[in-house]
């Protein structure tokens, strides 16, 4: 391997990266049956080069669902260590949990009958997830602004239950509520 070839490889990566982040992006404003065209104009490439990466819609949402869930995982610390307070982050990472789960709502439809695939998916989710909300939670209660008594699982639960429907009423604000719910955790004083 030659360093011709590094270079290319990183190009390529930050390429499928912005691929990714643009079909998030529609994604979550017209859902994941938006036309690949409109993807393609978002990330500055042709559709053969979606079709390329990503054969079959499936591929392109399962694709987009762990890029996310990645991103996701990955912020908690950075959060942790950048945000005033740990309660500050939690908040702002719940932030980037709810874009998440905006895009999430038609995984099952893409996958259709892929059942196995859909709880792989499921697994990875919250094998990267958990630990992460769990840091975030422990490091809000260790400061005494939360109440210690809510697991990870239970708020990434609620908060999921809260998305539900976000996308097919305008009226309903899901990001509202669970400001409220994150609001909510606060310890009294």
């Amino acid at each position: 391997m030659n360093d011709c070839d590094r270079p290319k490889r990183a190009d390529a990566r930050r390429n499928k990266e912005t691929l990714l982040d643009a079909a998030a992006a529609i994604f979550i404003t017209a859902g994941v049956e938006a036309p690949v065209r409109d993807i393609a104009a978002k990330a500055g490439v042709g559709t053969a080069t979606i079709y390329r990466h990503f054969p079959t819609r499936a591929d392109l949402v399962i694709a987009v669902y762990r890029h996310q869930v990645d991103a996701c995982a990955e912020a908690g610390p950075a959060l942790l260590a950048t945000s005033p307070t740990p309660h500050v982050a939690l908040g702002r990472w719940v932030d980037l949990f709810v874009d998440f789960l905006v895009t999430k709502h038609g995984l099952a439809v893409a996958l259709q009958s892929d059942h196995a695939g859909f709880e792989t998916l499921h697994a990875y989710f919250l094998d990267r997830l958990l630990p992460v909300c769990t840091q975030l939670l422990d490091a809000a209660a260790a400061s005494g602004e939360i109440r210690p008594d809510l697991s990870a699982y239970q708020l990434m639960r609620g908060v999921g239950n809260l998305c539900i429907g976000a996308d097919s009423d305008p009226r309903y604000d899901a990001r509202q509520l669970v400001e409220l719910l994150v609001a909510g955790l606060r310890q009294p004083r």
